[in-house]
């Protein structure tokens, strides 16, 4: 289906007011990819009647929300990049272990968690490399979305089998997966009584939120504009612990963004940490 000059700088627009996700002019071809499928299955027969819906008063918010989540990448992998979970095994789980002994407690968060690989990944490491601390502490490991479909995913633990071969180690799938009636790969209960999964919108009021030990916001910022990644990060940067570490993207950096975050060579990982507890941006 073809989306008019017309169509297109609205759903532009819409995206940036829902999402602030900025959809570059040449990015047509996304638009009519991504929102097919969404007219088809919404029983219209164009992109046009699609908009025309959506410039109504009467709109309902779960369509926009559709369109919102068929825009939305949400590209993700078992053990994406590998490094950044060798490095919390290697380095920040024993300094964490170390300073946090007396209270007992670890929260991490991931932001944009996709179909939830990486807050799974997370819990695979504690339970394989910490087990004393997923038993005896209070762990909980945060994994939000702005997308009601892939958060529904996330939290069923339902994978393919194509989805478990990209980047799951056999020992991890035999020791933290059983096979269903239908041949999905379905997480044990033990991986996921560690993770709790909530709808957040990364531009919107994020409700209460508790201090974190390590946030995971990896490949999201690029989708936004300079201000909103400042905002983004601001508020990051208010929920992570004074000695917590942020885990952005290889290709992400708060260059010009923030000057209360410092990249920091960890393991085999670039972290960031705060520079001064309780700093702002400016």
């Amino acid at each position: 289906m073809r989306v008019s000059a017309e169509d297109f700088h609205y759903v532009q627009g819409l995206i940036q007011h829902l999402a602030a996700i900025a959809l570059e002019p040449g990015k047509e071809y996304l638009v009519e990819t991504r929102l097919t499928p969404l007219v088809e299955k919404e029983g219209m027969s164009t992109i046009q009647e699609l908009v025309n819906v959506l410039r109504s008063s009467t709109c309902p918010q779960e369509l926009k929300d559709k369109v919102v989540d068929a825009m939305t990448t949400n590209e993700t992998s078992f053990f994406r990049d590998i490094h950044p979970f060798d490095t919390l095994r290697t380095d920040i789980m024993p300094d964490i272990i170390k300073r946090q002994a007396d209270i007992k407690t670890l929260h991490i968060w991931c932001a944009a968690c996709s179909t939830g690989q990486e807050p799974y990944t997370i819990s695979m490491v504690l339970h394989e490399h910490f087990p004393e601390i997923v038993k005896d502490w209070n762990v909980q490991i945060l994994a939000t979305d702005i997308s009601n479909r892939v958060l529904s995913q996330a939290e069923s633990g339902r994978f393919g089998q194509l989805e478990v071969n990209r980047g799951l180690p056999a020992i991890y799938l035999i020791k933290y997966f059983s096979k269903d009636k239908d041949g999905a790969w379905v997480v044990k209960d033990e991986v996921r009584r560690l993770i709790k999964f909530e709808k957040v919108n990364l531009i919107k009021p994020w409700g209460y939120l508790p201090t974190f030990d390590v946030i995971f916001i990896r490949n999201v910022l690029i989708y936004f504009d300079v201000d909103t990644k400042r905002g983004i990060l601001n508020n990051i940067c208010r929920q992570l612990h004074p000695d917590g570490y942020l885990f952005m993207g290889t290709s992400e950096s708060v260059l010009h963004i923030s000057n209360v975050l410092k990249p920091n060579h960890v393991g085999h990982s670039t972290v960031f940490r705060k520079i001064l507890a309780g700093a702002e941006f400016t």
